[in-house]
């Protein structure tokens, strides 16, 4: 949780008799000390301090000296409160600090109203020589133009600034020298099954869960047995979070009964455990190695002696998105080095023969199948996306087409 700071206090001037409060080092006299009047201003003092960011609003037309450096510090930590989940910093948080590299590298000390749309597109020209992708140098731009939004909502830079910014226009395909992002195409089925032997019986179990369900990788690690409804032929997986609930939306994932079978050995009497743990992972593990030992328990280390007191990491009761992805990752290099020791390829050799891939991909691999098979409508409502307006109306149609299909291939 950030780390909460008390408002300056409300207190007495001594010489004077005053009540005074002190904000970003300047002190404020609000009247005799204890009358109402002064109370009044100081909690209308604090409220406009707090609200916009920690530092007084405008009040005359000489107090736009707020510099971009200053803009930066006071957007960031507003959001570092707004962009959370869990209690947890979300990827915007990352995204906007990326962003704030590019933008102080060259006008961290002019103010912040001197900050014209040349200056923007000199930023933005500055990410396109570095090779960011045009969509991403596109959404950075955006990010800016929140930025000074949100400075001109809490009245720290005036809206002129904010207005003249928003008519810089977005870098257009085919216009620009910013390259192509590559679309996320599915993974060969050949590929996704090479990395079985290289990676746990929960990673891999992740894996086909999402190739039979089409989930997120977000979706799938937090799997728990309080959110699944298993009363029907058709199981329903509610997950705990999802990408879309600040939105509004539902996310509902059928789980058929290739999917069942997956997931029964991984079920747990408490109800509200992962059933996807790295801690089982290394456990199971551990055991396997010294089932696999050649050295009797007499001779050589004991099991657990050898064990660092203070790991820089111990395994958690829950793979994060990316510690899943680091898990494929690894068993992708794993298989690329044993495929190429069968086929008598040096094993430093640049060319893979199991190229890397992302759990992403498996969601790709399961809606271009049902989009093959069944259609685009079917293929929407499984992958939990809202792209058409009524979607909601005609959800329970959708849904019972959904179990029908879900009942076939998951």
């Amino acid at each position: 949780m950030p780390k909460t700071i008390k408002p300056p206090s409300y207190r007495r001037h001594r010489s004077s008799g005053q009540a005074v409060v002190t904000l970003n080092g300047r002190d404020h006299y609000l009247g005799l000390y204890g009358s109402k009047t002064s109370e009044a201003e100081y909690d209308r003092l604090v409220g406009e301090w707090l609200a916009s960011g920690r530092r007084l609003p405008v009040v005359d037309g000489d107090a736009f000296k707020f510099t971009v450096a200053e803009l930066l510090a006071a957007y960031l930590r507003h959001a570092k409160r707004y962009y959370r989940k869990n209690g947890k910093p979300t990827k915007e948080v990352w995204d906007i600090k990326n962003m704030m590299r590019a933008v102080k590298r060259s006008y961290a000390r002019i103010p912040a109203e001197d900050f014209t749309p040349l200056k923007l597109k000199a930023v933005r020209q500055q990410l396109i020589d570095q090779g960011y992708k045009r969509t991403n140098i596109n959404a950075n731009v955006g990010r800016i133009k929140r930025m000074f939004a949100w400075g001109v909502e809490n009245e720290l830079v005036p809206a002129s600034t904010y207005q003249a910014l928003r008519a810089v226009a977005g870098l257009r395909r085919g216009r620009t020298d910013a390259p192509e992002g590559e679309p996320v195409r599915p993974v060969p089925d050949e590929h996704v099954d090479a990395i079985k032997p290289h990676v746990s019986r929960q990673v891999w179990a992740l894996v086909e869960l999402q190739r039979l369900t089409g989930t997120r990788s977000g979706e799938v690690v937090i799997m728990r047995g309080c959110d699944l409804d298993a009363s029907g032929p058709i199981w329903l997986y509610r997950p705990d979070s999802h990408k879309t609930e600040h939105h509004g939306h539902d996310r509902i994932v059928e789980i058929g009964p290739r999917a069942q079978r997956l997931l029964r050995p991984f079920l747990k009497s408490g109800v509200e455990a992962f059933l996807f743990s790295p801690v089982d992972a290394e456990a199971e593990r551990r055991a396997d190695l010294r089932a696999k030992r050649k050295t009797p328990l007499k001779y050589g280390n004991r099991p657990g002696t050898n064990r660092k007191r203070r790991p820089k990491r111990e395994p958690q009761d829950r793979y994060s998105p990316d510690s899943y992805r680091r898990a494929i990752t690894r068993g992708c290099d794993l298989a690329d080095r044993a495929a190429k020791q069968a086929k008598g390829l040096p094993a430093n050799s640049e060319e893979r023969i199991i190229p890397r891939w992302h759990p992403h991909q498996l969601r790709h691999n399961f809606g271009t199948r049902v989009r093959r098979e069944y259609g685009i409508e079917t293929a929407r409502i499984l992958l939990g996306h809202h792209s058409v307006p009524m979607a909601e109306l005609y959800s329970e149609v959708d849904r019972g087409r959904a179990r029908e299909v879900m009942g076939k291939i998951g």
